[in-house]
């Protein structure tokens, strides 16, 4: 566990009145099907703030589902695809330490203080990129949304680890920036 969970959990149980034991308890009795369920629950029945209404999400779902079977569940069948999804989680990890990795069912968020980047295979030979980038312009590489709809500004998509080059990284970082 990070070092960002540790303190976390350190400081809950006077920031929030409870342990991360007494918060799995109350969410073990209610079935949730999104992250963004328990987050949106904990912050409106409990006054929970956002962050660690976050925390004891992710904390929570670990228990549930490890975050390796979530990611290995999403490239079963798309193998050739795991390289790609390592290089573009080591480089979010290089940012800093503020970075949360969330897996989900069908793709992973990158959140700082709000989610900047959802990484989400999308063909067996492809992984989109979704960006929070408002106002910048769309290129041929950088793309509309699409399928992200307003979770996202843009979309890059990604088939190998060539394509993590500068100009990429570039726009990772500025979306990082931009979620604080």
């Amino acid at each position: 566990m990070d070092d960002f969970f540790k303190k976390m959990i350190s400081n809950m149980p006077e920031k929030t009145g409870k342990t991360l034991e007494e918060w799995k308890e109350i969410l073990s009795k209610r079935t949730f099907s999104k992250h963004s369920e328990v987050v949106k629950f904990l912050k409106s029945e409990f006054g929970v703030t956002h962050g660690f209404a976050n925390t004891i999400a992710s904390l929570n779902k670990e228990e549930n589902h490890s975050e390796e079977d979530l990611v290995t569940t999403q490239y079963k069948d798309k193998k050739e695809l795991i390289p790609v999804y390592n290089a573009l989680i080591d480089f979010v990890k290089s940012l800093g330490s503020d970075i949360t990795i969330t897996p989900k069912k069908g793709s992973v968020s990158i959140i700082r203080k709000r989610q900047f980047l959802l990484i989400k295979p999308a063909t067996k030979t492809r992984i989109d990129l979704g960006f929070k980038l408002k106002d910048k312009p769309i290129t041929k590489r950088l793309e509309n949304s699409g399928p992200f709809g307003t979770m996202c500004t843009h979309r890059v998509r990604v088939s190998n680890i060539s394509e993590i080059d500068n100009e990429l990284k570039k726009w990772i970082i500025e979306s990082y920036e931009k979620s604080i």
